[in-house]
């Protein structure tokens, strides 16, 4: 079996469900992969963008169905994708259909699977330079099977191969509890114990035949750290307009970052030390953040992102972190994958019946933003059931007020984690 990483940031948990099987024959079929992963896919880099692309629009949708009115929001889109992704490998029919629609696939399987393994691949950071911090990005899969259940050897396959993900085998039968426990020791491992308990009692029983889980865990110090001694009591004005104080961090000088400046708007880039990671701040000027929020739409997002260019710029920005845990089930029913989360789901290519439907879809995320860096973390589990140009002055960006901020890989595109704060103390 493959080794998997044991560093990660954010986790999807899916959980199967067995359907209309109570008492299923058990056969003895080995539910493990002799194949290793491929880790030089030939996948061209069109496909990787394409995916990419495809894989913003479904955040852009997510962060649409999560944000609520009036809570700060995190979650990674990318371990979110993944692991749904995962779990696609095994759909058939209008369940297949479906998902992908709601997921925004554009590309055929036998491109998609490559396009994720390359995605993943091309997301490990690099050597650091001299004297800079090592960024961490690390991302791991992992199946947990029914033993002694029938799975398909193809479908295995292209888990091994496409994700490095292999199988452990339980008895959800009859030591679900056990089998839960082991899940989220293995998912607190995965993310530095920054995401515990994923699984809540319950979440997997006896009808529960197989669990999905992506993890992913990034750590990056920022390529121009702010002084700890500049960091000093300031006001932030919520949405209400009240206001909160809050640790406010500030550069001691200006520095060259990506920058613009639009109607209503600025948009400034942090870089990380190490590789190709940013973080993107979205700052609507006061008393226009519902607005840009309501407008703002993938395609927005991305000229939004292509009109940035190198300004010498002065920031300010709070310090905080943020947990949230969502199941996702209603909200992806609600996007329009309702077929996959009822009885009538085609997931026979997972084992050949269609007897399995997805019963939960657990996502799990946390960030630290602080002087020396960003620390984040997430966890998605899907759990499957049985039927039943520089300006001369320096520009000032003081973030005192509601914004969006994305965590992204600048060479590929990839967003690997979004959120929001409308509240840093919260």
């Amino acid at each position: 079996m493959p080794t998997i990483s044991r560093k990660t940031i954010g986790v999807l948990i899916i959980v199967a469900l067995c359907a209309g099987c109570s008492s299923p024959a058990l056969s003895q079929t080995i539910a493990q992969s002799g194949l290793a992963r491929n880790i030089n896919p030939q996948t061209p880099a069109a496909d990787v963008q394409t995916l990419t692309t495809d894989n913003l629009a479904f955040a852009w949708d997510l962060y649409h169905a999560l944000r609520g009115t009036d809570s700060n929001l995190f979650f990674s889109p990318h371990s979110i994708s993944t692991a749904l992704a995962m779990t696609y490998a095994g759909a058939r029919g209008e369940t297949a259909a479906e998902m992908t629609r709601v997921l925004h696939f554009t590309l055929p399987s036998e491109q998609l699977f490559p396009a994720f393994n390359a995605l993943d691949l091309a997301l490990q950071p690099g050597q650091p330079a001299e004297k800079e911090q090592p960024l961490e990005l690390h991302g791991a899969n992992a199946l947990w099977g029914q033993q002694g259940y029938t799975f398909r050897s193809e479908f295995l396959d292209l888990l091994a191969q496409n994700y490095g993900a292999g199988m452990r085998l339980v008895d959800f039968k009859t030591a679900a509890e056990a089998a839960r426990q082991a899940i989220n020791q293995w998912v607190s491992e995965q993310t530095q114990d920054r995401i515990k308990d994923p699984l809540a009692p319950g979440t997997i029983d006896a009808l529960t035949r197989l669990v999905l889980v992506n993890a992913i865990y990034f750590k990056g110090g920022w390529l121009y750290p702010f002084e700890p001694k500049a960091t000093h009591e300031g006001p932030f004005t919520r949405l209400d307009g009240s206001q909160v104080t809050v640790p406010l961090m500030f550069w001691s000088e200006a520095e060259t970052v990506e920058y613009a400046r639009g109607e209503g708007y600025q948009i400034v880039e942090l870089p990380y030390q190490g590789g190709n990671a940013v973080m993107t701040i979205l700052l609507p000027d006061a008393g226009q953040f519902a607005a840009f929020e309501e407008k703002l739409t993938t395609a927005q997002l991305q000229t939004l992102l292509s009109s940035l260019n190198p300004q010498m710029v002065k920031v300010a920005l709070p310090r905080f972190r943020n947990e949230n845990d969502f199941d996702l089930t209603q909200v992806l029913g609600q996007l329009g994958m309702t077929t996959a989360l009822s009885e009538a789901a085609d997931f026979s290519g997972m084992t050949g019946q269609r007897d399995l439907y997805i019963g939960a879809v657990i996502h799990k995320a946390f960030v630290e933003v602080n002087e020396s860096g960003t620390e984040a973390a997430a966890a998605t589990a899907v759990v499957m059931s049985v039927t039943s140009a520089p300006a001369e002055q320096p520009l000032e960006v003081k973030v005192d007020r509601p914004f969006i901020y994305l965590i992204r890989d600048t060479q590929t595109g990839a967003v690997l984690f979004v959120g929001r704060a409308l509240d840093p103390t919260q």
